[in-house]
């Protein structure tokens, strides 16, 4: 049972690590309407004119995936367990 206990936590730390990196990223390289001068009626001159939303999930992806090894390496190196106890 505790191997099920530690796939869920991993996937959770994920999940957690995923939201925050595509925060992160989602604001990179939007250009609004107004910016680029053409306005669709009915929409927010604010709205992006093309967010690029899978090639961010991928990035969204690769960075948690970084992230997450850097976290695993943190919990499980000895060096940093006997610096923070």
């Amino acid at each position: 049972m505790q191997l099920w206990t530690q796939i869920f936590t991993f996937a959770a730390v994920y999940f957690v690590i995923w939201w925050l990196c595509l925060f992160m990223v989602l604001p990179f390289g939007v250009r609004g309407q107004h910016e680029d001068g053409e306005v669709t009626d009915g929409t927010e001159p604010g709205a992006p004119v093309r967010p690029f939303l899978w090639q961010k999930l991928l990035a969204t992806t690769v960075l948690a995936a970084i992230f997450m090894a850097l976290a695993l390496w943190g919990f499980s190196s000895p060096w940093l367990q006997e610096y923070w106890s």
